[in-house]
């Protein structure tokens, strides 16, 4: 028999009885829809993330006492917590001593601060970064109008401030702000310069804070912050080429532990991360949803294989007379077996298929609510086809095999 004959006659006979066949295909479809539609889900806010979480650059990395987040256990979360804080010395001897760095920059950070501009004011949900003139490149988020920071700016502790765009949009709706003076928790600073629009697609803030120079950061709050924590420098390094990045990181680590005092047994007391390493730490996170809605589609698809199996026997049992004329008429063993696997496997196919579209639409639903762009993960869609395909072949064999193993005398005696 041709494969074109079986194909025909497979979705003759799936036509035939709708309602068996739709009834059989919830499985199928619930299955793979839940595959499709977690895994569309994660992968729409992956990609989203992986390109926020890009935002060191190919160069650049960060050390801080805490670590870049990730699951983590109690004891670790306690052990991390108790180290000593970074400080401004530590950044100027990186700057000082590491050959490979470019740029050194230095951090500190606080939160739920207001700003105000005569009688324009922000909520006190603003964000103050207290940094050195490295901060625009080592961040890439650069200069819209006016400004940076400037290393005299640092030295004298001036009072000077840059805003988030979103901030300079609240602030000043209608006017140029550069050289206007606002008013950060009461105190005044002059605006010298606003950053580039950066819209964060989970809604955050990139554009919601302000950078005002690291040293009148320390003059203005006190060493431990909000949440009763010794305030500790995130500092930024960028390697002079891409490709010297590891040797970098292995200098900037030499560094610190010699100022720290830290002993060849003894571990890290602080955190360094690149681009990769946060990237990394999501997936390990993502991973165990992954897995879990793997397992649960998986488990969906065996019930539903095993409904595809219990459809075929009861085809079988109700066709054995057209099995028996078939035989007679000259078709052999394999043209049954052929014609009833492809039946099968046409049944976890359609399934699979809407699964698939269902799954994509539910996944995108993300998007839908979120500032997330749609994505449409192609690879998910054929390996849910194909082990669809596999479901149709492996239930499918049983039925078949007894459909092609009838005798024709028999079967046409079937009543």
């Amino acid at each position: 028999m041709f494969i074109a004959e079986a194909f025909k006659m497979a979705l003759a006979a799936i036509g035939a009885h709708k309602l068996r066949s739709s009834l059989t295909l919830v499985g199928i479809i619930v299955g793979v829809a839940s595959i499709i539609a977690v895994m569309t889900a994660i992968s729409i806010i992956q990609t989203s993330i992986e390109t926020e979480l890009a935002v060191l650059g190919t160069q650049t990395f960060q050390v801080q006492k805490y670590a870049a987040g990730g699951p983590m256990s109690e004891a670790e979360r306690r052990k991390i917590m108790a180290r000593r804080p970074l400080t401004v010395e530590h950044a100027n001897l990186i700057r000082e001593r590491v050959a490979d760095a470019d740029l050194v920059g230095a951090e500190l950070w606080s939160f739920g601060h207001a700003a105000k501009y005569r009688d324009i004011a922000t909520n006190a949900n603003l964000t103050i970064c207290g940094g050195t003139p490295e901060y625009v490149e080592n961040n890439t988020h650069y200069v819209h109008s006016g400004r940076n920071l400037s290393a005299e700016d640092v030295q004298v502790g001036r009072s000077c401030v840059l805003l988030g765009y979103g901030v300079a949009e609240k602030l000043f709706p209608w006017t140029d702000p550069l050289q206007k003076s606002i008013k950060i928790d009461g105190r005044s600073f002059q605006v010298i310069g606003v950053l580039e629009e950066k819209k964060s697609s989970l809604g955050g803030g990139f554009d919601n804070y302000l950078i005002m120079p690291i040293s009148k950061f320390e003059r203005m709050f006190t060493e431990r912050d909000q949440f009763g924590r010794d305030r500790s420098v995130n500092i930024t390094v960028r390697a002079k080429r891409p490709e010297l990045l590891n040797d970098t990181i292995e200098e900037t680590r030499a560094v610190l532990r010699q100022s720290r005092g830290l002993k060849p047994q003894q571990e890290d007391d602080f955190t360094i991360f690149t681009n990769d390493s946060q990237i990394k730490t999501f997936h390990q996170t993502t991973a165990g949803i992954k897995t879990g809605s793997f397992v649960i589609g998986m488990i969906a698809l065996i019930v539903a294989g095993i409904g595809i199996m219990n459809i075929m026997l009861v085809s079988v049992t109700e066709r054995t007379k057209e099995i028996g004329i078939r035989k007679s008429l000259g078709a052999k063993r394999r043209d049954i077996l052929m014609q009833f696997l492809l039946e099968a496997i046409l049944l976890a196919n359609v399934g699979g298929a809407v699964g698939v579209a269902l799954g994509f639409g539910l996944g995108n639903l993300v998007s839908v609510f979120t500032r997330f762009a749609p994505h449409v993960p192609l690879e998910w869609s054929v390996a849910g086809l194909v082990f669809c395909t596999l479901v149709g072949l492996t239930f499918g064999l049983w039925p078949a095999w007894k459909a092609s193993k009838l005798d024709p005398i028999a079967a046409l005696r079937f009543e």
